[in-house]
């Protein structure tokens, strides 16, 4: 599978319209070559280090076609939902949920990226793109994007392809981890398969076992 770039997107933080809060969900494109680091893109910042940034999430990957669904639903604020408007760093069109798998590994450019978590979307994407609702769609739908880390950095330029290098033999895509996590109780062995996972955030790891814990000895 190899992709071609809608746009590679940094951004510093700034004020949130309206309330001021920190923000750097507003991303400019970058058309010129860009580092790629172990946190990211070069140029690239995150206002709340405590949930957005780090290894584990270097780069944020939000396809287009979750933007065209998201537009259908929400018409009202269609014309913002273009390449970038998610605070993604990367945007491409052929591949969603659906398609991509935890522990992919992609080139961009000369650098090599390993998909290891779903986003999770917070507050700012409806702060910014001001509809009801829209935040609590994109979780219901699974329409989050991901984060990749960077196995080995390098430079790219926006005319690069993101192309896929290898992909574990039972791999599971986007869509089936978040069919498992969003299932009112899901068995025992589909959280297992998760948690297995060997590329997958420790974050994540955490999170599945405690939910497995506790539906196996702490619910009714």
């Amino acid at each position: 599978m190899k992709l071609s770039l809608l746009g590679l997107f940094a951004g510093q933080v700034q004020p949130m319209p309206g309330d001021g809060r920190p923000t750097a969900i507003f991303k400019q494109a970058v058309a010129g070559p860009v580092a790629i680091g172990a946190e990211g893109l070069h140029g690239d910042a995150q206002a709340d280090r405590r949930v957005h940034g780090g290894p584990d999430k270097a780069v944020h990957h939000y396809p287009v076609e979750n933007l065209r669904r998201l537009a259908q639903q929400f018409p009202e604020i269609a014309d913002g939902l273009v390449p970038g408007a998610f605070g993604e760093n990367i945007s491409t069109a052929g591949a969603d949920e659906q398609s991509v798998c935890i522990g992919d590994v992609y080139a961009l450019g000369s650098a090599r990226l390993q998909l290891c978590q779903p986003r999770t979307p917070c507050w700012k994407i409806e702060a910014r793109h001001p509809v009801e609702g829209l935040t609590r769609y994109v979780a219901e739908h699974g329409l989050c994007g991901w984060y990749y880390r960077v196995q080995t950095p390098g430079i790219a330029r926006a005319s690069d392809a993101l192309e896929l290098l290898a992909r574990d033999a039972d791999a599971v895509s986007l869509r089936e981890f978040w069919d498992v996590v969003g299932a009112h109780r899901p068995a025992r062995t589909a959280l297992d398969r998760l948690i297995a996972l060997p590329a997958l955030s420790e974050n994540w790891r955490r999170k599945l076992v405690q939910r497995r814990d506790w539906l196996t000895t702490g619910s009714t």
